[in-house]
């Protein structure tokens, strides 16, 4: 992510997640990217999601190896980073 001021950002998501899809329309209509990692197709993934956030909901993104999580609050976050 071009303007995310060096922090490192994992976005971990399901796609058929409603509340990932607020996330992703909100990252498309921006012209955002953040790597991701879906949980519904890497048993990984999922794993890591529980282990480091302590439960596995998604969209959760992880900022400097901290959990955020609510699609609210994920976009205000990442529009925080537009700014």
């Amino acid at each position: 992510m071009a303007n995310s001021g060096e922090k490192d950002l994992v976005l971990y998501v399901r796609p058929g997640c409603p509340y990932c899809q607020r996330v992703f329309s909100f990252l498309e209509e921006n012209g955002m990217e953040i790597p991701q990692r879906d949980i519904s197709r890497d048993p990984n993934a999922r794993e890591e999601l529980e282990r480091r956030g302590g439960k596995g909901q998604v969209p959760c993104l992880f900022i400097d190896g901290q959990p955020l999580y609510e699609s609210l609050d994920i976009i205000d976050y990442l529009a925080g980073e537009r700014a």
